[in-house]
């Protein structure tokens, strides 16, 4: 089936077309399509007939036995197939949450597990009206497009957008479980970290986070030729510390993640004078629809408190080129 550009319609393709295609497209059946959409198969066949007139070309070959996609079709396929669950996401999203208020926000797995979400049970507490949902990924989402209302990122100020509110800073420092450094070999200054297993990320000397390598502490120290006991990596900062928590090793950690570890004393800083400042820094980013809402409002409002009691606990001095975006 071909048919003139000059005769092509322009207007928006039925979603139900696409559901019919969807369907047909990955059983390559009409009858199985049918039946999982619980209409004929002459009606799923004539929406794909349909569809195939809107966009001008054959998305199917139909043999006797079997149907095939055209390159058309699996062109299309491919948009489909991302673009319909997300859609059916964001209407289940639309429907639980109508009439009510919530907060959409992402943020990166190991900063969602180890700083926020141990902090939310105030704000809920708080808050009892409005609902919370945490995308967790280390995918960057665009708050221009997705249903996102807010994103928590790390990075340099170079790589944050103009409006980004920096929320605090970080230095790395050597953290361990207390019980870890009683009765055994002492660590006391830098070169006793010889006696120790070591935790670090197992592909940060790849990739650009290599600023929070021991490997580079240990250069900062003067020490480039140390080795210790032995190394254990993790994918994640929030399963580093948890290997410290539990006397695994020791972990250079970075400061903001695991203050109210050491607030409480789960973990201890044993070179309290070796901390190592880092490039990097926390952000939030509101977008460009959300900044209105009341919801979002409490919410910035809590979080900035809350930011600001990690400055506290960190000791971290103000920078004054952003001491404006600092509360």
């Amino acid at each position: 089936m071909q048919h003139s550009q000059t005769h092509l319609r322009s207007r928006p393709v039925s979603a139900g077309h696409m559901r019919a295609f969807e369907a047909v497209a990955r059983h390559l059946n009409f009858r199985a399509a049918s039946e999982e959409m619980a209409l004929t198969q002459s009606a799923v066949s004539r929406q794909i007939q349909a569809l195939e007139a809107e966009v001008g070309v054959s998305l199917f070959l139909r043999h006797t036995r079997a149907v095939e996609l055209t390159s058309a079709g699996a062109h299309l396929l491919l948009a489909v197939t991302h673009a319909l669950p997300r859609i059916d996401s964001a209407i289940r999203q639309i429907r639980q949450t109508a009439g009510r208020r919530a907060v959409a926000l992402t943020t990166f797995a190991s900063f969602a597990s180890m700083w926020l979400i141990p902090r939310l049970e105030q704000f809920q507490r708080d808050n009892p009206e409005i609902d919370i949902r945490i995308d967790a990924s280390d995918m960057t989402q665009d708050l221009e497009t997705s249903d996102v209302d807010l994103a928590l990122r790390y990075g340099p100020t170079a790589t944050m957008p103009a409006h980004a509110i920096r929320l605090f800073g970080e230095q790395l420092t050597p953290v361990a479980s207390p019980w870890l450094l009683k009765g055994g070999a002492p660590l006391k200054k830098p070169a006793d970290l010889t006696q120790f297993t070591l935790i670090e990320a197992g592909d940060a000397h790849q990739s650009h986070l290599e600023w929070l390598t021991w490997r580079r502490w240990f250069d900062e120290h003067g020490l480039a030729k140390l080795q210790p006991k032995r190394w254990l990596y993790f994918n994640y900062a929030y399963q580093m510390v948890q290997a410290a928590l539990t006397g695994q090793g020791i972990v250079l950690a970075r400061l903001p993640m695991v203050a109210e570890s050491l607030a409480n004393g789960d973990l201890v800083e044993p070179l309290p004078g070796q901390r190592m400042d880092s490039p990097m820094a926390y952000w939030l980013v509101v977008g460009p629809r959300s900044g209105q809402r009341t919801e979002i409002k409490a919410f910035c409002d809590w979080l900035m408190a809350q930011s600001k009691a990690t400055r506290q606990t960190i000791g971290e001095v103000p920078d004054p080129d952003t001491a404006d975006n600092l509360d």
